[in-house]
């Protein structure tokens, strides 16, 4: 039995006779400066009721030393993942000393060593269940307690944690905590650049901090972030009348990040990709404010009160991903955050929706592998889309009556569904128990068409959504002339609208289905697409387009033909880059026959490159489309090469490392660009996302010798990190060149069990969905399957995914030879 994938029934069975916890944690960090030290010092003092004689503790570590319970040293018995207690009294003390590993997958505590100036930094990221990385607990989210930190590391470093300490000499002593989760608690440590601020409104005063590694710090921007932090702490005081409860606000942005941000209270993580190093896009902006108010909504949605097992973890996901977009569009500059929602967010929902593994927004979860999977497009996306048909259904003020009726009563609790909906109903005045039951513990998405006289929905649901009637107004433009908003329930509801060019079915975007454009509305958007102004409404015809696309509805060349004629002039720059994405999807998987067409979609890419508004937006973006267009295509090397040394200069464009990386790997990847070319560029920057991008270019490179080499590296040994996994792993997918990767194809069927086996979940999930082999057929992925009925559900429910984006990808491309 794998006892470290905790079950929902013994969390449950746990925390009915465990409680009144609290922690004292201590951690000695001195030794993180060794290069040969792996491991650290962590002693833990749980105090505890209990009305069982016998419970485990939960520590995965390299070794338990000690244990003492109730003042007596007990013998230690550990299997790797539980420390098992016996004879517990009604109170008890059990102080465990221990040796932690540092992490290199980010799970647990991580340690970077920043190749600049060889400074070490280390932080946290705990969710779903690696605080047992750190220190013994009882690791289930519905134990919360009071966490006293007590950290000793080098002097000069900044230590922080969820509290503020008080340091003597090496040693910061903390705070301790409201009651929380385990998952929710927080170390970092490390010479990090600090920039302060405050926030006040009414007595409150929070102390806002902005973090960095201090190489980063020419490229930071506190400013902005505190701006977007000071306008979100107005927007939830104001809505949620609950004072932020958590004293100070640190945001850290840290290397190595397996996530976009985590919401641990007082310490806010968030990937270092939020620090531009690289020329920035408005939409890139906008995306960081969506997730600093994202985590931002999770201090009362999560930390505040949090679900009681990972089955409800919608609870807090999926409104932090709806609230993150609410306030962004009501409280920030980005004032069309909707649009990049509708674009971006609900086509990640679309497609996990429609996979074999879907599953309802509250999920049967019964242990933390199956946990750990479901951080997915369902719980954030799809429920974040629901959400807000739910406040078109209820009205705002009703919305948000109820979540503060939740957040009065549960505060520090755990919750379920129900405690949620009660007040929802009460707030609203009307039983949602149907309407939960329709959205939120079924799976699956509509799919809405007007037919001239209905609405037509497959796989009915109840949906409030509006219907824009559009049509040219004295200067050409399409403009919406009428708005009707309608509920439909039935698989068929009768509606007559007056004729219009356009219809548009969910305009405003209230409700979560694809849509289908009729005959007239195609033949209007075909010639007229760039004459629409809303943005929003231009974000949804692209959306229409793309799922008709990915249903073998809508021809790939037809999808490719539009995107070279009005990409081009497309303003909203989150819709270029999607709409953009979207095109060299289609190149890579859907046409049966993409040579000649990679060949013309990358010398769209450049003219529209070379005629981009110098310094724009725009031309940023077309140039990393050039980057993406040329790994399968070298029509354009010459150029690209002229772009690197200067020769084809660019007005407006200063090639900076990121960039400079992006065209090196492309022309890697076509063959154009030999080693000693990649290890010259590597001599002009020495960061470590240079590092990363190095091993990407070097295993790009379509030689049967480079490509083994990225094999090995992978699967032959656990010492790359997880940003040097996701960089070799591209690398080797780069070009899509099967002549040379097909011979992988075997071998990765036969050893992905163990490898599941052998590494980290997090890392295993990488290598499990990045080496999937894109074959012409899913015979292998087919074999494997049936002869691994027994194999983790979670590594099975992974290779049905992947089989499954190649089995439509196979259906496009016969449906684009008929």
């Amino acid at each position: 039995m794998n006892t470290a994938n905790l079950t929902r029934t013994e969390t449950r069975r746990r925390s009915r006779h465990i409680t009144e916890v609290s922690y004292r944690i201590e951690l000695d960090l001195l030794g993180a400066t060794d290069a040969d030290t792996d491991t650290f010092t962590s002693r833990t003092t749980i105090d505890f009721d209990a009305s069982t004689p016998a419970t485990w503790i939960d520590f995965l570590g390299a070794e338990v030393k000690s244990v003492r319970l109730n003042d007596v040293e007990i013998p230690v018995v550990y299997d790797g993942a539980r420390i098992q207690l016996f004879g517990l009294a009604s109170r008890n003390t059990v102080v465990v000393d221990a040796l932690a590993r540092y992490s290199r997958s980010g799970e647990g505590l991580h340690r970077f060593v920043d190749p600049v100036d060889d400074e070490v930094y280390l932080y946290t990221q705990f969710e779903p269940a690696d605080a047992r990385r750190v220190f013994a607990n009882f690791e289930q989210p519905d134990i919360k307690a009071p966490f006293t930190f007590v950290v000793t590391a080098p002097s000069g470093w900044e230590v922080l944690s969820n509290r503020t300490g008080i340091r003597t000499g090496d040693t910061v002593t903390f705070a301790p905590t409201l009651p929380i989760s385990t998952y929710i608690t927080a170390v970092a440590a490390g010479p990090y650049h600090r920039s302060e601020s405050s926030w006040t409104r009414d007595d409150l005063t929070v102390e806002l901090g902005a973090l960095c590694r201090a190489s980063l710090a020419e490229y930071f921007d506190p400013e902005d972030i505190f701006d977007i932090t000071r306008r979100g702490l107005d927007f939830f005081h104001d809505k949620f009348r609950y004072p932020y409860p958590f004293g100070k606000y640190d945001q850290i942005f840290v290397p190595e990040y397996n996530l976009g941000a985590m919401e641990n209270p007082g310490l806010v993580t968030f990937t270092e990709s939020y620090v531009f190093r690289s020329a920035a896009t408005d939409a890139q902006y906008e995306a960081r404010a969506n997730t600093i108010l994202h985590e931002m909504a999770h201090m009362w949605f999560g930390d505040l009160v949090t679900m009681e097992w990972w089955d409800d973890l919608w609870l807090k996901e999926s409104f932090a991903d709806f609230m993150g977009a609410f306030a962004s569009a009501d409280a920030t500059r980005f004032t069309d955050a909707w649009v990049s929602f509708a674009n971006r967010r609900k086509a990640w929902a679309y497609l996990q929706d429609q996979l074999p593994t879907t599953h309802p927004i509250v999920a049967d979860i019964t242990d933390l592998e199956a946990a750990k999977l479901n951080f997915d497009g369902i719980t954030y996306a799809k429920g974040a889309s629901v959400l807000k048909q739910l406040a078109a259904y209820v009205g705002d003020e009703a919305f948000f009556e109820a979540s503060r009726r939740y957040f009065a009563e549960f505060a520090f609790g755990n919750t379920t569904l129900a405690d949620l909906l009660t007040h929802a109903s009460a707030a609203s005045g009307r039983n949602l128990d149907s309407w939960a039951t329709a959205w939120l513990q079924t799976s699956g998405v509509s799919t809405l068409s007007y037919t001239g006289s209905s609405v037509e929905q497959t796989d009915p649901r109840p949906h409030r959504l509006a219907i824009g009637l559009y049509d040219a107004d004295a200067d050409g433009n399409l403009v919406r002339t009428e708005r009707r908003e309608v509920d439909i329930v039935d698989a068929s509801t009768p509606i007559e609208l007056p004729s219009a060019a356009l219809i548009l079915l969910n305009d405003d975007d209230l409700t979560y289905a694809k849509i289908r454009l009729d005959e007239k509305s195609l033949a209007t958007i075909s010639g007229s697409l760039d004459r629409i102004v809303d943005p929003l409404a231009r974000g949804l015809i692209w959306s229409a387009l793309w799922n008709a696309t990915r249903d073998a509805e809508f021809a790939p060349t037809k999808f490719l033909d539009l995107v070279s004629r009005f990409a081009p002039s497309e303003s909203k720059v989150g819709i270029l880059e999607a709409v953009l994405a979207n095109a060299q999807y289609t190149i890579d998987h859907y046409l049966p026959d993409g040579q000649d067409a990679a060949r013309l979609w990358l010398d769209t890419c450049w003219s529209r490159l070379m005629s981009a508004d110098a310094g724009s937006d725009a031309q940023v973006v077309w140039l990393r489309a050039v980057g993406a267009a040329a790994q399968n295509s070298d029509s354009r090397a010459e150029d690209i090469f002229g772009l690197l040394d200067g020769t084809l200069p660019l007005a407006g464009l200063d090639l900076d490392p990121q960039q400079r990386w992006l065209l090196m790997r492309a022309l890697s990847a076509s063959g154009r660009a030999h080693k000693d070319a990649i290890d010259a560029e590597l001599t002009l920057d020495a960061s470590a996302s240079s590092r990363n991008s190095y091993r990407a270019a070097i295993s790009a490179r379509p030689t049967s010798e480079a490509k083994s080499a990225a094999w090995s590296a992978l699967m032959d040994s656990d010492d790359l990190s997880n940003d040097a996994v996701d960089a070799t792993v591209s690398g080797f997918r780069a070009g899509g060149r099967r002549d040379v990767s097909a011979s992988f194809d075997s071998r990765y069927f036969e050893a992905i069990a163990d490898l599941w086996a052998g590494r980290s979940i997090e890392i295993a999930r990488r290598l499990v969905i990045g080496l999937f082999p894109q074959q012409q057929s899913t015979e292998d992925a087919d074999a494997w399957l049936a002869a691994h009925q027994w194999a983790p559900a979670a590594l099975r429910r992974l290779v049905i995914e992947q089989r499954d984006h190649l089995a439509r990808a196979i259906r496009v491309r016969e449906a684009a030879k008929s």
